[in-house]
């Protein structure tokens, strides 16, 4: 399962999550600023505080971007 943990008004994220939709990639978004259960998971599995970061099955892709999360997803054999 696809996990994004975002933050409210932060434009990676919309872009981020953009681009999952647009490629009919399902995904669970975790609003970070709004659960501070989701804020200590993102900082536990990432080691850091930026969104959007991406959990792929323990796979973490932190503080990214939709190229990074392409190539991202391309190694971990969801994309082509």
């Amino acid at each position: 399962m696809l996990i994004i943990y975002t933050k409210t008004g932060c434009p990676w994220c919309n872009e981020a999550r953009e681009f999952l939709k647009r490629r009919n990639i399902s995904f669970e978004e975790r609003g970070v600023l709004s659960n501070p259960e989701f804020f200590d998971e993102l900082r536990q599995k990432s080691g850091q505080e930026k969104t959007p970061t991406l959990d792929l099955n323990g796979e973490i892709l932190a503080d990214t971007d939709a190229e990074a999360i392409e190539e991202f997803l391309k190694k971990q054999g969801i994309l082509n």
